[in-house]
């Protein structure tokens, strides 16, 4: 097949969110095209689509995102542009992913994962333990939440909901004494300025996926599939084929907060998981290891271990996390 290049006349359409965050990925995206073959800025354009889940008002209101749709909100439109032809790929956050695609998708490209650690931000606090008793923390995932409350129930976790700026700003506004942010958002953006402070995976278990920027594109679209071939990642699609398949196989059998990260050493592949209780009462944590190649059975095979080790009344707990 003859590789068609995207040109000035012809550009390459980049669908994504428009919160800062999303437009350094599809603006790292384009670069990164642009530098393998030797093109100009002009030969792409990035098209700004809005999502459910960047609604203002939902946003405001500070609702739990497993109220008004979970990760589906931060992609459905987008896919749906991509589908009609109206974009020609789009750029995601991987940890915003469903781990299953609309038929006539793929999602199979990645570019090289950045930081994968949380960050506890605060203005006068360096740590967790830091934190006095009672002290009111910000976030809105259900992950962070859940581990915090394992380590310190005595805490108020309280919802923190929006963009990178949206949380800081809360924060300035002292609605909390702290909130949590992805290492990979901050060094993103360049904010060097933020006060935070990087928690070791061993102390705190990311998102799956998190760190990582994800590009879909149109099953039938060869030659855009040829296109993002040169700029694929293979390190990082092993590391999250493995942590896909972990999610994928929780993901049937409870809504509840799930944490994993999958590791390269050489050509073995190191995969830790976690799964908890919403109120941080219990956690359930195990590891596995292999070779690289065999990632998405040892992500199905960590993922059933720790669904027996929990048992039925562990995914059947429905109490309000915030009760």
């Amino acid at each position: 097949m003859d590789l068609r290049l995207p040109t000035a006349g012809e550009t390459l359409k980049i669908g994504t969110r428009g919160s800062p965050l999303a437009l350094a990925q599809a603006y790292e995206t384009r670069d990164r095209l642009a530098t393998a073959f030797g093109l100009e800025e002009d030969c792409f354009e990035i098209v700004v689509i809005k999502v459910s889940g960047d609604d203002r008002s939902m946003v405001e209101a500070d609702k739990p995102l497993k109220e008004i749709g979970n990760k589906g909100l931060f992609t459905r439109e987008i896919e749906e542009d991509l589908l009609s032809g109206k974009i020609d790929i789009a750029v995601h956050s991987m940890k915003d992913m469903p781990t299953t695609q609309p038929e006539g998708l793929l999602l199979a490209t990645y570019l090289p994962r950045e930081d994968v650690r949380d960050a506890f931000v605060s203005p006068r606090l360096g740590g967790i333990a830091e934190l006095e008793t009672g002290a009111t923390v910000g976030t809105s995932s259900l992950r962070r939440r859940a581990q915090l409350l394992n380590r310190r129930p005595d805490l108020n976790i309280v919802e923190f909901r929006g963009n990178v700026q949206t949380r800081l700003r809360k924060l300035g506004d002292g609605l909390a004494e702290a909130t949590f942010l992805a290492c990979a958002g901050l060094n993103r953006l360049k904010m060097t300025q933020v006060p935070a402070t990087p928690i070791a995976p061993e102390d705190m278990l990311p998102a799956i996926a998190q760190g990582a920027i994800g590009i879909e594109r149109r099953l039938d679209d060869n030659n855009t599939a040829a296109l993002l071939d040169a700029i694929h990642d293979h390190a990082t699609g092993q590391r999250l084929a493995a942590e896909r398949a972990f999610l994928f196989t929780l993901d049937g059998s409870c809504e509840t907060p799930i944490a994993g990260l999958a590791t390269l050493e050489g050509t073995t592949l190191h995969l830790r998981g976690e799964v908890l209780r919403p109120d941080g009462s219990e956690a359930i944590a195990d590891a596995i290891s292999g070779p690289a190649e065999d990632g998405l059975m040892m992500g199905t095979e960590l993922a059933r271990t720790l669904l027996e080790r929990a048992g039925p009344n562990f995914f059947d707990w429905h109490a309000d996390p915030a009760s």
